[in-house]
């Protein structure tokens, strides 16, 4: 079983980070030389939140604005703002059922669709022992 999951990661795709105004941080990364790869809107429990992909060469960071009912949460936070770290794979499907099969706490019942990128992007999130989250993600 190890085999067939270590040959699921091809790199790191993004790191996600949780932001209480989107326009500003894009401002920021934009003077760290980040420039917009990607923007969309999601659905968070029923309302809309906003997602830009900043990139800077092989570096993304995904910034992702929740509604405005949970702006607080993300202020308050006292542990740091990394939410979440992407591995980018060839092909969601396998690498779901692969970590299934390998008893790792998935977090989906399945691979989930969002409207990123030009044709959209599947994704699941694990949990690592100390409560890490690690996203599998596919560009479709």
């Amino acid at each position: 079983m190890e085999d067939r999951v270590s040959g699921l990661i091809n790199k790191l795709q993004h790191i996600g980070i949780p932001v209480s105004d989107v326009a500003v941080s894009e401002n920021f990364y934009k003077k760290l030389g980040f420039s917009k790869a990607m923007k969309s809107q999601f659905d968070e429990e029923g309302e809309k939140g906003t997602c830009v992909m900043m990139q800077n060469g092989e570096i993304i960071i995904e910034l992702y604005q929740l509604p405005e009912r949970k702006i607080k949460e993300v202020k308050e936070r006292k542990d740091g703002h990394v939410d979440h770290i992407t591995f980018d794979v060839d092909d969601i499907d396998i690498a779901f059922d692969a970590l299934k099969e390998g008893a790792f706490n998935v977090l989906e019942k399945e691979p989930v669709y969002l409207p990123f990128w030009s044709k959209g992007c599947k994704y699941f999130n694990i949990v690592g022992p100390d409560g890490e989250r690690l996203e599998f993600n596919q560009i479709l």
